[in-house]
């Protein structure tokens, strides 16, 4: 059952060569810079002259981060 359980949590970040720890930290941060980007965006759609370009080029950012760590593994 301890080992079921344990592989719930390694399963993903091993299948794209990571530990669970480096899965983490990735993960956190892109969660973080689409939380900014976000809130950037209802900013935005509130006032249209702010952060005009802030969230398509946050997601352009992840994106590239995530298509480079692809080529890597």
């Amino acid at each position: 059952m301890k080992q079921k359980t344990f592989n719930l949590f390694t399963n993903h970040p091993h299948s794209v060569d990571e530990t669970y720890l480096e899965h983490m930290i990735y993960a956190t941060s892109y969660g973080f810079k689409m939380i900014f980007a976000g809130i950037a965006s209802i900013i935005h759609a509130i006032s249209p002259f702010l952060f005009e370009t802030t969230a398509s080029q946050c997601a352009k950012e992840i994106n590239k981060e995530v298509e480079q760590r692809k080529k890597i593994q």
